[in-house]
């Protein structure tokens, strides 16, 4: 197994980077909305789990080891590939995810593209139990008024790429609804 690879960035898809690592070029697949990347030619290390399929290896990758964490805990729930787990972890950040699943919030988990009900509430079912100390509380919180904020701001027309991406930025310490829909249109229109 692979756990992780440092080495020169030296290209940026949609969906993947390309790592060189010992004069090996690697290609691996990265959640949508990641993190700020270096830029192309500098350093980074990066946490990755080796999927083996019929076809062929694939390669994903997190910055994160708590995002590598939670997408080995998707895909081990039936139904739950590698590229749904991926649509999964470009929605929120690992921490929002973990309180969502351990809050029994399957609408939260629905944002991705290809999870529906059945899926998300059967990923709540088999994780629930495995969220390792996360409870409803607070985090649980923080999701429940990051939807709100969500539906207000697509409601007001903003774009929901863009939407999710600011909800990201917001700090975590603020959890009312009313805060954080202020910190996010300061950020959407700065």
């Amino acid at each position: 197994m692979i756990h992780g690879l440092s080495g020169e960035l030296k290209d940026v898809g949609l969906n993947h980077i390309v790592i060189g690592v010992g004069g090996v070029s690697y290609k691996v697949y990265i959640p949508v909305t990641q993190e700020k990347l270096p830029k192309v030619g500098e350093l980074l290390e990066i946490y990755t789990y080796l999927h083996a399929r019929e076809g062929g290896i694939d390669l994903y990758g997190f910055f994160e080891e708590q995002k590598l964490g939670l997408f080995e805990k998707l895909v081990s729930v039936s139904g739950v590939g590698p590229k749904s787990a991926m649509a999964i972890l470009s929605v929120a950040s690992a921490d929002k995810l973990m309180a969502a699943i351990a809050g029994g919030e399957p609408d939260f988990l629905r944002r991705s593209s290809g999870v529906g009900k059945k899926t998300a509430e059967r990923i709540i079912v088999e994780l629930r139990d495995k969220m390792g100390g996360v409870e409803g509380g607070s985090f649980a919180a923080l999701a429940e008024s990051d939807r709100d904020v969500y539906e207000a701001l697509v409601g007001l027309g903003y774009q929901k790429r863009k939407v999710e991406e600011v909800l990201r930025e917001i700090d975590s310490s603020i959890t009312d609804v009313r805060d954080r829909l202020k910190e996010a249109l300061k950020k959407i229109k700065g």
